[in-house]
């Protein structure tokens, strides 16, 4: 999340951040269970946003709002389900300016939502993105900021915007120091999350995450939250997600929301499960209750699973599948989730990790391949890679207590960050940038390429594994723009453009490499 205003007079920018603090004027033995605050924002338009309040130690909670419209003055009052004048009634107002703020692409475009067709994201003013992820699950329990500040650096410049994060270590039988810089050592979100309940919240922990996302958004690097994973975990003991009380977890799912949904974020509600799990829809449902602008909500299925549960649910507008970590491509599972229906976004969530449990596995340009094969085979939501030691954040390459199989031999994290194949995934989003990619879909109709994208009469994106001359049949003439440029997906280098004269014509091309083939008159 950015850094909000502390002072709610000041005029905002619309999407900046703006911060509310409440006092209570009653003590309270368990306020971040039994105490509920909200309010709700009106525009001088009429357009109303309701956004939740969450408690931050003692007698504080916090309102984050971000206005969705440039110009014009909010009013908000504050509710609570308890009687209490310091949390409840509460009234004051923000004005916007009428100048955007163009510092980031966020706060220009608004936060992203899903596609008009449900299958890509958009920004709130219909720019379109494309989510490309890096998995660094560990990294809000584990990370300092000076780590965070490197990480990224690091995955900003090569072209990530958004990360795959566990909000609190999940595993109920794993031990350690609270120090994040000793071996073992990790943050404790929850004091009682090792009994299997998440009602003893810790403040500390989430006021140092708010200054670890923080970094995050000054690099435009988007967080993906989930709550509390229903899978392996970190080390596989005994992960909380499907042993929480359902109710437990919908109300941390609220705190998500009221702590960084005010800033850009995509909601993970379910991880590395079969999605059946009774704490995944019900926080689903919480977060489409209390989430005002509408950010991306959805599942992330374990290795083996349908990948199509709650898939009608009105909460639920992505579906992501795991490959494994075997190393091998299974892209038609991507185009096995796109014909279920209703339309969801869909992405390969977890391809294997770089070099996870030997040397040279999933290593290399096996990224890339895997990348632009998934997006093809209609995981148009976008590409999530992986690092062994980097998702775990192992300390340093000597660090015990991991499992063998997930880890990179040799590497902790700040090793696994220099792998070579997270070069090629970052591509991705540089080739595509700027591209009108909103709704495109897999197509195999109007060209020789086993693999491409089409969005009839403005964009036809392919990929070649070798290369070589790409045939287009488009004899409508109709689907398929005739300027075209030919890209080598592992430098991003332009090896060829030109105009087709015909409706059955090649691109010309040597062969011999991978290839990506841009169809787009702009």
């Amino acid at each position: 999340m950015s850094t909000p205003h502390n002072e709610v007079g000041e005029p905002t920018s619309a999407w900046c951040p703006a911060e509310i603090t409440l006092t209570a004027e009653r003590e309270y033995d368990r306020p971040y269970a039994d105490v509920a605050v909200w309010a709700e924002f009106t525009h001088t338009s009429g357009k109303v946003v309701r956004r939740p309040a969450f408690w931050d130690g003692g007698s504080t909670w916090r309102l984050r709002f971000a206005a969705p419209l440039t110009g014009g003055r909010w009013t908000w009052r504050s509710s609570s389900s308890s009687a209490d004048p310091g949390l409840a009634g509460q009234r004051g107002e923000l004005t916007v300016s009428e100048r955007p703020d163009e510092s980031n692409r966020f706060r220009r475009h608004g936060f992203w939502r899903m596609s008009p067709a449900g299958r890509n994201l958009v920004h709130t003013d219909g720019t379109p993105a494309l989510l490309v992820a890096d998995t660094a699950w560990a990294l809000p329990w584990r990370a300092t900021e000076e780590d965070v500040r490197i990480y990224a650096a690091d995955r900003r410049a090569k072209g990530f915007n958004a990360v795959l994060l566990m909000s609190v270590q999940p595993d109920m039988g794993v031990r350690g120091p609270r120090d994040r810089t000793a071996d073992g050592g990790f943050g404790v979100a929850f004091e009682d999350l090792p009994d299997g309940h998440l009602s003893e919240l810790n403040p500390g922990y989430f006021q140092y995450l708010d200054r670890l996302l923080g970094i995050l958004a000054e690099h435009e690097i988007v967080p993906v939250l989930q709550p509390v994973f229903q899978g392996y975990g970190w080390k596989g003991q005994k992960a909380a997600g499907t042993v929480v009380p359902p109710e437990e977890y919908a109300r941390y799912c609220r705190y998500l929301v009221a702590r960084y949904g005010a800033s850009p974020a995509v909601w993970l509600v379910g991880a590395d499960g079969s999605g059946e799990d009774p704490q995944t829809a019900a926080g689903g449902e919480e977060i489409e209750r209390w989430d005002g602008y509408g950010q991306p909500c959805g599942i992330h299925y374990r290795p083996y699973a349908s990948n199509r549960v709650h898939q009608a649910a009105r909460w639920l507008d992505f579906q992501w599948c795991q490959t494994g970590h075997r190393g091998e491509h299974a892209p038609e599972r991507l185009t096995d989730m796109w014909r279920n229906g209703p339309a969801k976004g869909v992405a390969n969530g977890e391809p294997t990790y770089e070099n996870s449990g030997e040397r040279g596995k999933g290593a290399g340009w096996w990224q890339g391949h895997e990348a632009w094969s998934n997006l093809c085979a209609g995981g148009t939501m976008g590409v999530v890679y992986g690092a062994g030691s980097l998702w775990q954040w192992r300390l340093h390459p000597d660090e015990p207590g991991h499992e063998p199989f997930f880890l990179a031999d040799g590497a902790g994290w700040r090793e696994a960050l220099d792998f070579e194949g997270s070069r090629y995934v970052g591509l991705v989003a540089r080739i595509l940038e700027g591209l009108p990619t909103t709704d495109m879909r897999p197509s195999w109709e109007v060209s020789l390429s086993p693999r491409g994208l089409l969005v009839p009469g403005v964009l036809y994106v392919a990929y070649g594994e070798h290369g070589g001359p790409l045939g287009i049949r488009d004899l409508t003439g109709r689907q398929v723009p005739r300027s075209y440029r030919v890209v080598d997906p592992r430098t991003g280098e332009i090896t060829g453009k030109g105009v087709r004269t015909a409706d059955v014509e090649y691109i010309p091309d040597d062969g011999g490499a991978p290839r990506i083939y841009i169809c787009h008159d702009g």
